[in-house]
């Protein structure tokens, strides 16, 4: 592979990786009907942040300052996969959360909302495919993908 092929490749994994999680978990939540708990939550910030800086980076992409902004995409991947490392050993009991349930209020009367809002705990996966949970899977996907997007950005800084 060509510096600029894996430089291209880099930028591209950064901004697609997140996104498609991001895209996930929207779907899953909207579609669904499985909402986040608090812990979810810390997982789609730093998802966020990585989609932003992607952005940024493809938009700076021939003046220099696009490998920074790609670089700490990728960063943001990784410490999204890192909580969710977390979060999944929370849901397979492998030790204990730093939070208290969240709820999820709905429209109308507030009062009403917070008393009938269910529950979401961040110690039961609400979902899994093959015993792995979707913070399981998060956690899978964003450190390969961080890792991946280094290992990308370094060939082509190496190679040129």
């Amino acid at each position: 592979m060509t510096p600029q092929k894996a430089r291209n490749a880099a930028y591209l994994l950064a901004l697609a990786i997140p996104a498609a999680l991001m895209g996930g978990a929207l779907v899953s939540q909207y579609v669904f009907g499985l909402f986040p708990c608090e812990m979810c939550w810390w997982q789609r910030y730093p998802h966020i942040a990585a989609i932003v800086l992607a952005l940024l980076a493809l938009s700076m992409k021939g003046r220099g300052s696009g490998d920074l902004a790609v670089t700490l995409a990728a960063l943001c991947i990784g410490a999204s996969g890192l909580i969710g490392g977390f979060h999944a050993g929370v849901e397979y009991g492998w030790w204990e959360g730093v939070t208290a349930c969240a709820t999820v209020a709905g429209g109308g009367d507030p009062l009403d909302a917070i008393m009938n809002a269910p529950v979401i705990r961040c110690d039961v996966a609400p979902w899994t495919l093959l015993g792995i949970s979707l913070a399981g899977f998060n956690f899978l996907i964003s450190t390969a993908g961080a890792v991946l997007v280094l290992a990308l950005l370094g060939k082509s800084r190496r190679s040129a």
